[in-house]
């Protein structure tokens, strides 16, 4: 999965992996989105730390690592990490295996404990499989974008929102990690896959705070603070970032028009979709399809 890892793939299959964009940063910092295709996957262990970040609809997974095999279903937001020299093994199940995919050197992760007044000697990176952090995946939203955008703030950007990344990874994923002193959010784990998949199932139609309330088995009062407690976002707006990301993803595919893309993701018409994506990107819809064909 990882850019620089030489996977090899135990299935044989005419399908290759799909990159839509990717990146290495100063610091030797690998980023990548990329979507992979149904089979299996040995990865053997590398110097950097992986995290991974899936994209979209949900996707069904599982991976043998650290000597634990692990499946389920990773919804948008899930979050996989792999510290340094941990070789897995993994199975798609499905065409959905999209990622951002972030890899760590150890000497950006040291140097950062370092910062922080920590011993690095003594830190370990935890193994972690489809788990959820709001402050992650927001920084993850962020590089997803700049890397899909041909990096229009900078490299001096990116590598903030690396740096960002990295501290949050050793605050709460390390053993160095302190307790959370925050309650842990009611809208969790399975419950909060379900909706979360609801959603991504559903971005076409008119979804509605009822429907989403009642997958959850919330009252609508309930749902709404639970959920911006979980993803650090109302539902609404989620919903509509969903649908903007949705769109950029269908933006790569020539075959469709505007209006069919406006269509697929819940937008009522092309212009509709165009300000909300203009207003989140700062491009026109007809120039990030322009990138996509120029990359």
């Amino acid at each position: 999965m990882p850019a620089k890892s030489q996977p090899r793939r135990s299935i044989v299959s005419p399908e290759t992996p799909q990159v839509f964009s990717q990146a290495e940063t100063a610091h030797g910092v690998i980023l990548q989105h990329r979507l992979d295709p149904i089979g299996s996957l040995d990865l053997p262990g590398i110097e950097k730390t992986i995290l991974c970040f899936h994209i979209g609809p949900a996707a069904r997974l599982s991976c043998r690592r650290d000597g634990k095999q692990y499946s389920g279903t990773a919804v948008h937001g899930d979050i996989d990490i792999i510290p340094a020299w941990t070789p897995s093994r993994w199975v798609a199940h499905d065409h959905n295996d999209r990622n951002l995919l972030l890899s760590l050197p150890q000497t950006l992760i040291h140097s950062v404990a370092q910062q922080a007044g920590h011993d690095s000697s003594r830190l370990e990176i935890r193994n972690r499989f489809q788990v959820r952090d709001p402050e992650l995946e927001l920084i993850a939203n962020a590089i997803h974008r700049e890397i899909d955008d041909g990096h229009p703030s900078g490299p001096l950007y990116t590598e903030g929102l690396v740096a960002a990344m990295t501290s949050r990874l050793l605050a709460q994923h390390s053993s160095i990690s302190q307790p959370s002193r925050m309650p842990p959010a009611t809208l969790s784990g399975r419950r909060l896959k379900q909706v979360l998949s609801f959603i991504e199932d559903q971005l076409a139609e008119d979804l509605s705070l009822d429907q989403i309330a009642a997958v959850a088995g919330l009252s609508t009062s309930h749902l709404k603070p639970l959920f911006r407690q979980a993803m650090g976002l109302p539902v609404h707006q989620f919903v509509i970032q969903r649908r903007i990301e949705r769109a950029r993803s269908l933006l790569t595919q020539d075959s469709l028009t505007m209006a069919e893309i406006a269509a697929a993701t819940g937008f009522a018409h092309q212009s509709h979709l165009a300000r909300h994506i203009r207003r989140a990107t700062g491009l026109a819809p007809n120039v990030i399809r322009r990138k996509f064909a120029a990359d």
